[in-house]
């Protein structure tokens, strides 16, 4: 039997999605394993307050701080997979073979110059590349940003995508907040990178309402969204985090989810939408145009004039092209956790045979 530490200590803040991404494939890989289809035996190394959410399933090992200085069973494990780029235990307290993933290097996207900070936290997962055997990267897009910045990362990195839950809406279930009008749905942690602010522009010649959901990290930004909405005051509301039976009903009822970011390494939002069939409408930035492929409609540019034409048009053509439904849908299924799970499994053997 090969034993493997599977670190899923970013499970602490659901309003993120290194939260989601560690408690899908935490699940998914659970689920392989007590069916007898690995012979890895797994270990969790998560949060106290996250202990709950495996149940009896796997093996727990409980995050410390301490950690960081010194780490008891550092020679227990066969194979440890950071699953993602902070990595708190740090690599070099294990040995055995290492698996990296990283989800995004969005700091490069973000703005034109590095601040100092961010040459920190990139000179430090420089470290990490160095000491793991292998590099997981997201989506195409985040492997070329590794390939291209990291030297370490040579003939280390391949690709595994992330999964989608498919949500679902409760039976008579409404939100407290529910629009009066057809509205446009966006989520994501209201911060600039997600480019919140251009979407009140949309808001021309139609009824529409834009609701906005999501964690809010900076009150400034999240002024600079009220500002561009003073035009319309009473169609534009910043809902703050939303659990997720309100996210599906939003999904599911909203006429188009929309979603301009300017960095993202994989999104997990696009599918979650797609998932019911919803026409998306994305920046054609970093990693989005990978992940929605030819089932989205994207901003090429952020002129309030053009966003507004794709918008009409591409509402046009989901509405009047019957197929166009099935194609969200089906772009949706590729994604799933339980593919990224078998994945990363397959991976972790291959790595133990080198």
């Amino acid at each position: 039997m090969v034993s493997a530490l599977i670190t899923l200590d970013s499970l602490k803040n659901r309003n993120t999605g290194l939260y989601f991404f560690a408690k899908s494939l935490g699940l998914a890989l659970a689920k392989i394993v007590s069916k007898k289809e690995s012979h890895i035996d797994l270990t969790f190394y998560i949060n106290s307050e996250s202990s709950s959410i495996f149940g009896s399933k796997v093996k727990i090992l409980k995050y410390s701080k301490l950690h960081q200085w010194y780490f008891s069973q550092s020679e227990n494990f066969d194979i440890t997979h950071f699953t993602d780029q902070i990595c708190r235990l740090p690599p070099h307290k294990l040995s055995g073979k290492k698996v990296l993933t990283i989800h995004d290097l969005n700091l490069l996207h973000e703005t034109g110059t590095l601040s100092r900070k961010g040459k920190s936290k990139l000179s430090k997962l420089a470290e990490n590349i160095a000491q793991c055997d292998k590099i997981v990267a997201i989506s195409k897009f985040v492997e070329d940003d590794i390939n291209r910045y990291f030297p370490e990362s040579k003939g280390k990195t391949q690709v595994i995508y992330n999964g989608a839950d498919k949500l679902s809406v409760k039976e008579h279930y409404l939100p407290h907040d529910v629009p009066k009008n057809p509205f446009l749905f966006s989520i994501g942690e209201i911060l600039p990178k997600k480019n919140f602010h251009i979407l009140p522009s949309l808001l021309h010649q139609n009824n529409y309402e834009i609701i906005i959901a999501g964690r809010e990290n900076s009150k400034a930004y999240r002024e600079k969204i009220l500002k561009e909405a003073a035009l319309t005051p009473d169609r534009v509301r910043l809902l703050g985090p939303i659990n997720d039976e309100d996210k599906a009903w939003y999904y599911a009822n909203c006429a188009a989810f929309v979603f301009p970011s300017i960095a993202e390494g994989f999104g997990l939002p696009v599918i979650e939408a797609m998932h019911f069939g919803k026409p998306v409408f994305l920046s054609n930035l970093t990693a989005l145009p990978e992940i929605g492929a030819d089932a989205a409609y994207y901003f090429k540019s952020f002129d309030p004039n053009h966003m507004r034409e794709v918008l009409k048009n591409g509402m046009t053509d989901y509405e009047t092209n019957p197929q166009r439904k099935k194609t969200v849908i089906e772009r949706a299924s590729y994604f799933t956790w339980e593919r990224a799970a078998a994945q990363y499994l397959m991976l972790y053997e291959q790595i133990l045979k080198e």
